[in-house]
């Protein structure tokens, strides 16, 4: 879709994209560069209505060992304001992921450190490798896990996130799976075999729908019921009932055959 230094965006032909971390030689650390250009991918994804989901993944080794060294040598150089304005490129990163309309899938293997369990954090579902290694790794270095809270108390609960933003204890993959930063852990041989079992799932869905129901499920938030919410559920199922797709599913369970949406699943991967 667009060349980046740090990043590689590739669509597949089947109606989705991989975001590739693509600092290999530096194990897909962050440094500002490559935030800059995260931004302007999800942009292109966020513009790209074709686009059924998306994955993210790293290039190499490791998904990411958080902030590149050299990059925190220079900005811990750098006076307030200019810190400041790193962190909101950060901030707004991370919002942008997390509100992105399609679904997010995050592919983990190897270390995600730091900022980057921000960005497992930010995706819709997560899964990794049994021996893939995460560490909120911030207090080690004098520094706390800031921009990244909110989304990883999302994912793993208040509780946890005390603990491992406060001890930068590791875990591995069986223990992200068992506090929810992964919706699965598999052994490291079977990772790619169990990412394209996901991908064909997903393209069993409706795309229109699988849009719906994220935003569905931000505004219902953690299920506190109130009026306004309850107007907002019975709106949204009767939009969906009498959307094109809504319609062509509905016909199709009846009819007993697949929905127009997944004659396009057919096709080879590039």
């Amino acid at each position: 879709m667009s060349d980046f230094n740090t990043l590689e965006l590739l669509t597949d032909p089947r109606g989705f994209a991989t975001l590739w971390l693509s600092r290999e030689e530096k194990n897909n650390a962050f440094n500002a560069e490559m935030i800059r250009e995260l931004i302007l991918a999800l942009d292109k994804v966020a513009s790209n209505s074709s686009l059924r989901f998306l994955i993210v993944r790293g290039r190499g080794k490791h998904f990411s060992a958080g902030a590149d060294l050299a990059w925190m040598q220079q900005s811990a150089e750098l006076d307030y304001a200019t810190n400041l304005d790193d962190a909101r490129e950060l901030a707004e990163l991370m919002y942008n992921l997390a509100k992105l309309k399609v679904p997010t899938l995050a592919v983990v293997q190897g270390a995600a450190f730091g900022g980057a369990l921000g960005l497992i954090s930010c995706c819709d579902m997560a899964i990794g490798a049994d021996d893939a290694q995460f560490c909120l790794s911030e207090v080690r270095i004098g520094l706390a896990p800031a921009v990244i809270s909110p989304f990883v108390v999302q994912a793993i609960g208040e509780r946890a996130t005390r603990r491992y933003a406060l001890t930068a204890e590791r875990f591995g993959g069986q223990r992200a799976q068992e506090i929810g930063l992964l919706s699965e852990s598999y052994a490291s041989a079977e990772l790619e075999q169990k990412v394209e079992q996901w991908i064909v799932n997903l393209l069993l869905n409706s795309p229109a729908a699988m849009r719906a129901s994220k935003e569905l499920l931000r505004e219902v938030g953690d299920g506190s019921l109130t009026p306004a919410l309850r107007r907002y559920t019975e709106n949204a199922i009767a939009r969906i009932r009498v959307s094109a797709e809504g319609q062509e599913g509905l016909r199709a369970f009846l009819q007993k055959r697949p929905p127009n949406w997944q004659a396009e699943t057919t096709k080879e991967p590039r």
